[in-house]
């Protein structure tokens, strides 16, 4: 901000004394009506318009702010100092016109303009100094509110704050999840239950307190087709395999044994909606798994983490 700028000068104030004197509440009046009037909005055809309207904001600021308007109103007053001692020196030299007051003139005048220099760059040097402060202020607040993307870790190790979704076919891309009940899923894990569907490009685990939920990148449509079509896990802690969009070859698949009647459709949803499907689904696969694995132990069978087909 140049030093040499009246900041009630641009909101339409009496500078001076006069300007010192101004409340808070009729600063902030000028400037609402300075506003309205300088805004781009209303200006168009004005190249200049946005300029002049934060060189309105700006004076503002400083005003507001009760440690610079002071400071400024400080630097108003040295000039004005500045200003009559200059307008007595004119006076006296047309006056007076002698060579001793002029010797005189010489010999002091240099003294009190130096000082009266200093000053004034002492003053706007502070002066820029709180302007910097203010803006740092400002900028704080704006990195403060900006959004601030979760971290999450894939399979290799990196992290991601996307959610290791962008460049990629989501046809391709599964939404896994399941309860936190007893043994969890690591990214490992999962890839190693659904490699056997096809090759596994990368896994992205979103980490929660009661539920885990993953997304994973399959290295074909067809083998997120049929990972869907299976049961995977834990028969204690199965996963509930979706996916992330439906393919137009999964529209003429055949219909898995573990569907919802009146559910909507998988592509469509999100929300609380979407929860409550996934909990239904869930608890009636766990059932129909604790069920069949009953049976099989039953009839001597083994019982291990696998996939079974429910199609």
């Amino acid at each position: 901000m140049d030093a040499e700028v009246d900041h009630y000068v641009i909101l339409g104030l009496p500078s001076g004394e006069e300007g010192a004197k101004l409340s808070d509440k009729e600063i902030s009046k000028a400037y609402r009506s300075k506003a309205l009037e300088l805004h781009p909005d209303k200006r168009l055809d004005d190249p200049n318009a946005h300029a002049n309207f934060q060189k309105l904001k700006t004076s503002y600021e400083i005003l507001k702010d009760e440690k610079a308007r002071k400071l400024f109103d400080n630097l108003l007053r040295v000039k004005r100092v500045k200003l009559q001692q200059q307008s007595k020196q004119n006076f006296k030299r047309q006056k007076l016109r002698s060579d001793l007051e002029e010797r005189e003139r010489a010999a002091f005048a240099p003294d009190l303009t130096t000082k009266a220099r200093d000053e004034e760059e002492t003053i706007a040097r502070k002066l820029k100094e709180e302007i910097a402060r203010i803006r740092a202020m400002h900028a704080n607040k704006a990195r403060s509110a900006a959004p601030s993307f979760k971290k999450e870790t894939t399979v290799g190790g990196k992290e991601s704050t996307d959610g290791g979704q962008s460049g990629v076919d989501k046809e391709k891309v599964l939404k896994v999840s399941w309860e936190k009940l007893g043994e969890d899923y690591s990214a490992q894990k999962l890839k190693e239950l659904l490699e056997q569907f096809g090759g596994v490009e990368d896994v992205v685990i979103k980490s929660s307190k009661k539920r885990g939920s993953a997304l994973v990148v399959m290295a074909s449509k067809d083998a997120a087709v049929a990972a869907t079509r299976s049961v995977c896990g834990s028969l204690t802690n199965p996963l509930l395999v979706l996916p992330l969009q439906n393919s137009a070859s999964t529209a003429f698949s055949s219909t898995p044994t573990f569907v919802e009647p009146d559910a909507p459709e998988l592509s469509n949803l999100v929300g609380a909606g979407y929860h409550a499907f996934e909990d239904s689904v869930l608890k009636k696969l766990q059932k129909w798994l604790v069920d069949s694995a009953s049976g099989e132990i039953g009839k001597g069978g083994a019982v291990s983490d696998a996939c079974f087909a429910s199609s």
